[in-house]
This record gives C-alpha cells, structure tokens and sequence, in this order.
C-alpha cells in the first residue's frame, strides 16, 4: 500500500518581490506578473488574526454625515471640472493616465497654477523632472503663483515629509510610478512599489482631506500600467489622450466616485501651453469661399457633448484592378460598408474608383452616425456637386439602406444650429422630435436613396 506523504507546516515558501506571488517551490518566472529572477525563499507562511481595537471614530447614522466636507470647490481650469463632475472632491484621489508626450505634465502644471490663483494651496511633486526644468515649463506657459510650491522628490517617505511640512490642499505626484519606498523590495515601477506608494499617498490624501491627482504610465495596449489594484484603490481614473501631429486632446473619465464617465472635456495643446476648448468643433470644420464637392458636415456625440466635424471624400479613377479603399479618422470596416451600401442600394458604380475618406483637424470619428455624412459626401464628390455649406446630416445606415436611428438627436440638432447651419439631415423617428430651435430646417429620411435626393435637391453648382 502506497504511503501518503504530507507537507510540514514548516516548508519553505517562494514569494515573488515584485507582486508578492507565493508558490510551495522554487520558479524562474513568476506566475502572476510573468517577471524573471524575483521569487525568493521566505520562510513559512504562517496564519495571523487580528484582535479587535478600540473604535476611535464610532459609526453614526448616515443621516448625521456632515456632506459639506465632500463639496466640489473649483479648479479653475474648466474642461477638468466638467469631467470630474464639478471640480475636485476634498480627499479625493485622481489617476491621469496617457501615453508619453501627450501633455499630462503640462495640463497638470496648469491645473496647479490655476488652482494656487484661486486660493488653495498647491504642492506638485515630480519624480521625471528637476524642479529646474519644471520651473522653466512654468514660465514658458504662465503657471506661476505664489501658493504653487515645488520639488522633485523620488522617494516616498521624503515625498510623506514634504507633506507634513507643507499641508498642501492639492497634491499633484508626477508620477506614481518614479517613486519608491525603501521599507519595500524592487525598483521604482514594479507592481509592489506602486501599490506601496500609491496606497501611502491615498492615505495621507484621506486623512488630510486633500485632494491628490497622480499621474500614471501605460502600457502598450494603452491600459494604465502597474497592478490593477490601483485604478481600484483612486476614486477617479482619467484618461488623457491625442494625436501628436493634432493640438486636440481629449481628457475622459474611465471611472468617477463623483460624477457621470459619459463627458469628455476638450484641450487645445500649443506652443503657448493648454488651453480648455469650450467650443471644440472650430478644429474639425473648414469654411471656404466656395462650397466643395465631396465634404459635408456631421455631428458625432464624445460622450453626452456634440461635437461638429467634416467628413471629406476623395474619388478618382483606378488603375489597378481592385479598387483602394483609404480611411483616416473613421473606421475603415465602416466606411467600406457605406460604399456598398451605395452601390448596392443606390446604384451608384464606385467598383473602378479609388475612394479617400477623411476627417479635418485630426478628429476620430467612432459612433456609426457619421455613416449618413460619409454616404453624402461619396455622393456628392461622383456627381461632383457640392453641398450646401450649412447644411449637416447623421445617422447611421444599415446593409439594407435603412437609415436607423441614433441617440440624443435633438441635441445633436440644437448644437448644429447654434453654429449657425440652417439645414439638418436626421434618421426618421415614430414621434415628432422635441425641444427642436428655431432657425434650423430638419429633414428626416428613411432609406439611403431618399437621403441622397433630398439633398442633392438643396445642391449647390461650383462657382467657375
């Protein structure tokens, strides 16, 4: 009979220093963050409890909760308030992720000088820089202000020591991942390091009622990089992102304690510093002279806010035999479908024609409601007629022609017609369309060939 053997309570245990996996033996990679060479022997894992302590701060009824010291208090940067909800949240800890050289750097150094001119007292911490060449940054973009302290800090307990000294009502750490704890094994950016750091900062945050943004790095994939713990352990995650050659940048909310995820708020990056963008929709339309074929106007939703962009086409003859098919800013599986769609549904012979669908200004057109402005602007470049220059059109179209509804078109009509276009193109709806303004013609179309004469119906010839 075969003997079982079982393990002492005294075997050894392997602990991984960089995210502190353990296994019963010894492996050159760890299982959980995949990293080499960082498990080591430790010793024996042994159970531990907690005894009970004495309550400092008993539980009240939820009612008697003073909600006052949660309020929102201005940033003074107004883009940033929108997202966040209102402004920053006393205690609240804020994680802004981006890729490098989008300006994470530069619109935190302008949410600490504006919050310093408002009054609140401001502490920003950079780990990648010299206060020097912060400083130098400052001048460049006019951050300057008399309650904005600086210093450039790596490590954590002297980072702790500056606030202590300081009492800063707004921390801004640039970044989570260049500082390091010396009480913790690994370098400065391993995934106990930041979790150490983090939850140490979070901490002084709390008990301090003071709000802390941090910045954070990503990854390839574009997620934030370090354990996932933590975008758990922040009460908001922001994601900053833009295009290098485009001044636009757009700040969203991924996860909001405070507020909804569904704005977005818009930034114009220059030599001159950041800017807030309260009116976006002037980089994404050029207005000329005369109208021009193949291009007209749409209006797409980044989250609840309307934004108005040019979809501009290009058709030309081809000499190879399968036709190109180019995209920029729109999605090309997309944009494709629309030109079946047009051949298909609207007889329209594009098979012997190269096609180029753009977007002015950079913008990255998702939502399937540019599909309608990309069908007109198809059509209007092979008849080589323009459309009128105040005239928009959204909806998404289906394989079978159908134009289908999309969500919030009153709004998306209201902000056409504040920027001054006097024609709109909108997908039928069963009920009458409400809250509708003054001064702007809606034409709801069903199908694909009844968008196309409507709109070739108000066409405008080139002038010669």
């Amino acid at each position: 009979m075969a003997k079982t053997s079982t393990r002492s309570k005294s075997s050894p245990t392997f602990k991984c220093s960089e995210c502190g996996w353990t296994t019963i033996k010894w492996v050159g990679r760890c299982g959980e963050c995949q990293a080499w060479g960082t498990v080591e022997e430790v010793g024996v894992v042994s159970a531990r409890t907690v005894a009970a302590a004495k309550v400092a701060h008993p539980a009240k009824p939820i009612a008697q909760i003073d909600g006052s010291e949660a309020a929102f208090r201005p940033s003074g940067v107004s883009e940033l308030d929108r997202v966040l909800g209102g402004g920053l949240v006393p205690a609240a800890a804020i994680l802004l992720a981006g890729e490098p050289g989008v300006g994470k750097s530069t619109l935190l150094l302008d949410v600490a000088a504006k919050a310093a001119q408002t009054g609140l007292r401001v502490l920003y911490l950079t780990g990648e820089e010299s206060a020097a060449q912060v400083k130098s940054r400052a001048e460049r973009i006019n951050a300057i202000a008399d309650t904005l302290y600086l210093a450039a800090e790596t490590d954590l307990a002297l980072a702790l020591g500056q606030i202590q000294e300081i009492d800063p009502q707004l921390l801004i750490l640039d970044s989570v991942q260049t500082f390091s704890s010396a009480e913790i094994d690994g370098a400065a950016g391993g995934v106990s390091q930041v979790r150490e750091v983090a939850a140490s900062i979070i901490n002084a945050a709390k008990t301090r009622a003071m709000s802390t943004i941090m910045v954070g790095h990503v990854t390839k994939e574009g997620s934030v990089a370090g354990p996932r713990l933590l975008e758990h352990l922040v009460d908001v995650v922001c994601q900053f992102d833009g295009e290098k050659h485009s001044r636009l940048r757009i700040l969203r909310a991924l996860k909001n304690r405070y507020g909804a995820t569904d704005e977005v708020g818009c930034f114009d990056l220059n030599e001159d510093g950041i800017e807030s963008l309260t009116d976006p929709s002037k980089l994404f339309v050029t207005r000329t002279r005369t109208p021009v074929p193949g291009t007209c106007i749409t209006v797409t939703l980044e989250g609840r806010r309307p934004l108005v962009a040019e979809v501009q086409t290009l058709l030309s003859r081809s000499n190879a035999p399968a036709a190109r098919r180019a995209t920029s800013g729109l999605d090309a599986a997309r944009a494709q479908m629309v030109v079946a769609v047009l051949q298909a549904r609207a007889h329209m012979d594009l098979s012997a024609m190269d096609s180029y669908i753009a977007t002015v200004g950079g913008v990255k057109i998702a939502e399937p409601a540019s599909d309608l402005a990309c069908a007109l602007a198809l059509a209007s470049s092979m008849n080589e007629f323009p459309l009128p220059q105040d005239f928009v059109a959204f909806g998404e179209v289906g394989l079978a022609g159908e134009v289908r509804q999309v969500p919030e078109i009153s709004r998306r009509i209201t902000e056409a017609q504040r920027l001054g276009f006097s024609f709109a193109m909108a997908p039928a709806t069963p009920e009458p369309l409400k809250n509708i303004p003054d001064g702007i013609r809606v034409f709801q179309v069903e199908n694909i060939a009844q968008a196309l004469d409507i709109a070739f119906a108000q066409r405008q010839k080139p002038a010669r």
